[in-house]
C-alpha cells in the first residue's frame, strides 16, 4: 500500500484490510492498529507513510524484526516517494534561479501550484524519552540520516522548495523587492557556504541564511549537521535557520529550528577527522 500510495495510485485500504482481516483471524482495528505501528516506524527510518495511518507508537517488539526482515530483502522499498519528488527521473530539478532569474517573475500572479505557494511552519519537535533500543537498532542499521544526506536528487528538491517557498513568503509580506534578491546559494556558489538559500527577514530586510535538509520520513528522522553548518550557525545566531523540510514525498512540512541548535536538538558526533 505504501508503494502505491507514495506512487499516486489508487487503491481502496479497506479492501486489503478485509483480506488481512480474514488472513490472520484479527479484528479490523487490530489490523488498522498494526498499520499506524508500521508508520511510527517507516518514519523514524526517513519512509513516507500511507496517507491516513497516523504514526502510533505504541509498539509491539515483533514489528520491528518483521519490518528488518522486509527492509533487507526489498533494497528498492528506499525509493518509495521519489516518483512524487523526481517525475522526470532522468532530469535533475532545474534550480528556478537558472529558469527564470532574469528577469524575475511573479510567482504569486504568473505561476501557481502547490511547489511554489508558502508553507506553513510547524511546531518544532520536543525533545522526547530516548527511543526503544529495538528501533534504535534499525535506525543504525538503516541509517535514515546518512541515506538522505546522500540523496543529491533529495536534498535538491528540497533546496527548491524552499527557495520558491522564501520567494512566496516575501511576496505575501508586499516585499517584491526581497523577493527578486532570493538566492540558491548552494546552486549559484556551491556547497561550502555553510547554508544553502539566501534570504530576508520582511520587516526589516536583513539577511535570512537558510540550511536546508530534506527527508521523505516525518518530523523526528535523524539528520546530519556538517561541521561547516555548525559553525556558521554559531557565527551567525541571529540570522541563520535551519529549516527541516519533512514527509516531503506525501505532504511537504517544514519547522525551524534558530541558534544554539543544541538547545532543539540532540547533537552527537559521527565520524572524526584525522590528520598529521
Amino acid at each position: 500500500m505504501l508503494a502505491l500510495d507514495a506512487a499516486g495510485q489508487s487503491f481502496v485500504k479497506a479492501h486489503r484490510n478485509r483480506a488481512l482481516v480474514a488472513e490472520t483471524g484479527r479484528s479490523h482495528k487490530s489490523v488498522e492498529f498494526k498499520h499506524m505501528n508500521i508508520s511510527a516506524v517507516t518514519t523514524e527510518l526517513g519512509l513516507p507513510t500511507v496517507r491516513g495511518y497516523r504514526p502510533m507508537s505504541n509498539y509491539q517488539a515483533a514489528i520491528f524484526p518483521a519490518i528488518d526482515r522486509y527492509l533487507s530483502a526489498h533494497g528498492d522499498a528506499w525509493a518509495i516517494g521519489d516518483l512524487r519528488l523526481f517525475p522526470h527521473p532522468t532530469q535533475p530539478p532545474c534550480p528556478a534561479w537558472q529558469r527564470d532569474r532574469l528577469p524575475f517573475r511573479s510567482h504569486s500572479m504568473e505561476r501557481s501550484g502547490p511547489e511554489l505557494a508558502a508553507l506553513a511552519l510547524s511546531d518544532v519537535p520536543t525533545l522526547g524519552s530516548p527511543r526503544p533500543a529495538p528501533l534504535q537498532r534499525l535506525i543504525r542499521k538503516f541509517d535514515p540520516a546518512a541515506k538522505d544526506a546522500a540523496n543529491r536528487r533529495l536534498g535538491l528538491s528540497g533546496e527548491r522548495r524552499i527557495y520558491n517557498h522564501e520567494i512566496a513568503r516575501l511576496i505575501a509580506a508586499d516585499r517584491m523587492d526581497l523577493a527578486k534578491r532570493v538566492e540558491w546559494t548552494s546552486q549559484a556558489h556551491g556547497d561550502g557556504a555553510g547554508y544553502d538559500i539566501r534570504s530576508f527577514d520582511p520587516p526589516s530586510g536583513d539577511d535570512r541564511f537558510i540550511e536546508v535538509k530534506s527527508t521523505k520520513g516525518g518530523a523526528r528522522t535523524d539528520f546530519f549537521l556538517s561541521r561547516n553548518e555548525r559553525a556558521f550557525s554559531e557565527e551567525e545566531p541571529d540570522r541563520y535557520r535551519l529549516y527541516r523540510l519533512y514527509d516531503a514525498a506525501n505532504d511537504p512540512k517544514l519547522f525551524a529550528l534558530k541558534p544554539p541548535l543544541e538547545e532543539a536538538v540532540h547533537l552527537s558526533t559521527e565520524t572524526w577527522r584525522a590528520g598529521f
